[in-house]
């Protein structure tokens, strides 16, 4: 390379040697040309530390990497994580080419934690905080080459939730907060006039008249019509129109006694679409979703479309292992469909931030309740701090107020103190913006009797009433006020961490724990129902942190399950999936007699049969006795095996007298087998697309064998990136990890995945990339 032409090879670089990296076109690599459409900015960008002059026009990116968004600033492991490694300023530009002069937008769905928007070396734009999106305007966008300059301000330092620069470090909340643009980022040209919001609230969803409230936003006076048209199903129910003179527009749409409602069980949602126009020439178009339904929490329950619920579900954290926050949208909705699908949740407490829209897209279409959170845990800051958190509220509700998911705000600071004058000023704000849902906000034993007044709409209380070594209970209900629990066990009932690798009672006392905190709010209608902490391991240096990560889940950060998640798992209709999930291990190396007399088998079933080496061996007794108000209680088997035999056990279970399911389970490790396993089997090869990949030792019958050691190594072939570690240390793990492939923006191809573990030999996953994939 030529001394005298430093930026030229950059550039060449950026054309071939990126495009070669990133698996994109020759000649497009960095750059994305603008049309009429929104363009997803996942595919390349240039990432590194900050340094002086790093957001001008021409600054010598030579020492910066070739990135895709999501993107988190510092590799990651599974556990260990230090928050220095991302406490600093950091720089990400974006080569862009505009095909007309159009008005164009960038706009970022969240960046961790500050930051600070450059177009071709001009400062356009600032944001505080990492759980909202904001969208900025590019006004000097030139022909040709342009350049989007992105400071990403990571340090706890700042003054913004839930950070508290003045008192001490991360450690003082509990969960880290990675930096990074960690959620997806778009640019494109947009219409003159926009509509920027459109806020449809369904209204007497009980009643035959029915009818649907449209708030629109202009971003720009107009004189001309607006108009919507309500589809379900791809049919059309009804449409109505409103003359508009400015910047804002309402109107109600009737006529739809025919929507079919929104609920846990059938999620039917509806499409509005909203034009405005002036005279003939339409101005612009947006598509929102919304449901109908009718969702109150009261002094005796849940209701929804009046019907009682009690809310089933667990907390949940977005941060995932190796990546932090930074995994696309596919892998965002991944975690709600094991929440509800595979768990059983009816509700997910989003702890304790807003959470991704794919994440709540999700929640919509499958019926999955959400309680919305802004952000903070256990704090209150300074009043530059509260105006940010009351900017926070404003935020939140605005983005997420058309999810039919979405039944009540949390307006108040996870367990902080703060003072009533902040709270009803929050609370005010999130009604004024959307009266049709409740506000709250979790209490703890510390903040109950001074938050706990008239003007609570739910009380929510986060409930560690049972400490360790204690009977585990609940609070009794306040009365006069409708009543949620929104936290309890989590690590401070029972042991101080729940892991695969933990004893086998440690792994069945969680299980028992939270069955009993489900049975206990089962038992009591003024219960709304109990959200038990928490769904995922996640990292964090607060209490009972263990290097870096806090193992309260029911299942690990890889999203596999622990014996706890058995319980949720088993909480199904046995004619939809029927369950049946042994609370212990069927592996005579830790175990030679077996589990023992009174071993707990999670399950839906009426009836469990027993087989060893398939020979009648008894029938499992259900402990209802145990838990009277589960809807499907767990059944206690003895199985004591003599010394040196592992026979193979059978469980064959009943449901309305006939068989529903039979499982088997070898006794024998010498033929365990490596399993590698991806949750899809095809992706998108645009850059913003991922999917899991489970690697476990399992028994020849595919049950998870959580007593194996050994180091299992990846490789990966094909046009993307392994998101993971290159070696999997089972032993520290529990028998199973995971890792996530990502391809990079570009042609079509195969990802191979291959793993090796010494004693148990190889395995490989396979991932088609298209250009077509199923968005998921």
């Amino acid at each position: 390379m030529a001394d005298t032409q430093p930026r030229l090879s950059r550039r060449r670089f950026l054309a071939a040697g990126g495009a070669a990296l990133l698996g994109v076109a020759a000649g497009s690599a960095g750059h994305a040309a603008l049309g009429p459409e929104t363009l997803r900015l996942g595919d390349f960008w240039l990432f590194g530390r900050y340094d002086d002059g790093c957001t001008e026009l021409g600054f010598d990116e030579i020492d910066l990497s070739p990135v895709q968004l999501p993107h988190c600033v510092t590799p990651l492991s599974w556990t260990g994580w230090d928050p220095a490694s991302w406490q600093d300023r950091w720089i990400y530009r974006k080569h862009f080419t505009a095909a007309t002069a159009d008005r164009h937008t960038a706009r970022f769905d969240g960046v961790m934690t500050n930051a600070e928007v450059h177009l071709n070396g001009t400062l356009v734009a600032t944001h505080e905080g990492g759980y909202l999106p904001f969208e900025v305007e590019l006004r000097d966008v030139e022909p040709g080459d342009n350049v989007l300059a992105v400071v990403v301000d990571g340090r706890w330092a700042l003054d913004v939730p839930p950070n508290l620069p003045r008192t001490g470090g991360p450690s003082v909340i509990d969960f880290y907060q990675p930096a990074g643009i960690y959620r997806p980022a778009t640019v494109g040209a947009v219409p003159r006039v926009r509509l920027t919001d459109v806020f449809a609230r369904p209204v007497d969803v009980l009643s035959p008249g029915r009818s649907l409230h449209l708030s629109c936003t202009l971003d720009a006076p107009v004189v001309g019509e607006v108009t919507a048209v309500v589809r379900q199903d791809g049919r059309e129910l009804s449409r109505g129109a409103t003359a508009v003179r400015g910047t804002t527009a309402e109107l109600d749409i009737g006529g739809l006694g025919a929507v079919r409602l929104w609920d846990v069980e059938d999620p039917a949602l509806c499409e509005v679409v909203v034009t405005v126009q002036a005279g003939k020439h339409a101005l612009d178009q947006r598509v929102v979703r919304t449901g109908f339904r009718d969702a109150r929490f009261t002094t005796g329950g849940f209701f929804l479309n009046g019907r009682r619920l009690k809310l089933f579900g667990l907390n949940r954290h977005q941060w995932y292992p190796f990546a932090g926050g930074a995994l696309p949208d596919r892998v965002q909705r991944r975690d709600a469909e094991i929440l509800r699908r595979e768990l059983n949740c009816t509700m997910v407490r989003c702890s304790h931030y807003p959470q991704s829209s794919a994440f709540l897209d999700a929640c919509d279409e499958l019926g999955l309740l959400v309680w919305a959170e802004i952000p903070g845990w256990g704090h209150v800051g300074d009043d530059a701090w509260q105006r940010r958190n009351l900017a926070d509220v404003e935020g939140m509700v605005v983005r997420d107020r058309n999810h039919p998911s979405i039944v009540v705000w949390g307006t108040r600071v996870n367990e902080a103190t703060g003072t009533t004058a902040m709270y009803r000023r929050t609370a005010q704000r999130a009604r004024e913006l959307d009266p049709s849902r409740p506000t709250s906000g979790a209490l703890a034993s510390s903040t109950l009797a001074r938050f706990a007044g008239s003007d609570v709409e739910v009380l929510a209380y986060n409930d560690y009433t049972a400490r360790r070594g204690a009977p585990f209970r609940l609070r009794p209900p306040r009365p006069g006020v409708p009543y949620l629990v929104t936290e309890t066990i989590g690590t401070l009932a029972g042991a101080r961490a729940y892991r695969r690798t933990d004893a086998p009672a440690v792994r069945q006392q969680q299980a028992e724990l939270h069955a009993k905190a489900h049975d206990l709010a089962a038992a009591d209608d003024r219960y709304c129902g109990l959200l038990a902490w928490c769904a995922f391991d996640y990292p964090s240096g607060w209490q009972r942190a263990i290097g870096g990560s806090k193992y309260a889940g029911v299942s690990d950060i890889f999203r596999l399950p622990k014996p706890a998640a058995a319980f949720y798992a088993s909480q199904g209709d046995p004619q939809v999936r029927a369950v049946i999930e042994p609370g212990f291990a069927w592996d005579f190396t830790a175990q030679p007699a077996g589990p023992g007399a009174g071993a707990t088998i999670w399950s839906n079933c009426d009836r469990l049969l027993l087989f060893l080496d398939d020979r009648p061996a008894g029938e499992a007794r259900s402990r209802r006795g145990d838990f009277p108000h589960l809807r499907y209680p767990p059944f206690a088997a003895d199985l004591v095996v003599p010394k040196g035999r592992r026979p193979q056990l059978r469980i064959d279970g009943y449901a309305g007298g006939r068989l529903v399911l039979s499982r088997r389970f070898s006794g024998d490790r010498g033929s365990d087998v490596l399993a590698c396993t991806p949750d899809d089997p095809e992706l998108r090869g645009d850059g913003t697309d991922a999917t899991r990949v489970v690697v476990a030792a399992t028994d020849r019958f595919g049950t998870l064998r959580a007593g194996t050691t050994g180091v299992v190594r990846l490789a990966l072939t094909g046009p993307g990136e392994l998101v993971g570690d290159p070696a999997l240390d089972f032993g520290a793990t529990g028998g199973a990890a995971a890792v996530w492939l990502r391809p990079f923006a570009g042609p079509p191809g195969t990802l191979t995945l291959t793993a090796h573990h010494p004693a148990l030999g190889s395995a490989t996953a396979t991932v088609r990339v298209t250009t077509n994939a199923t968005r998921s």
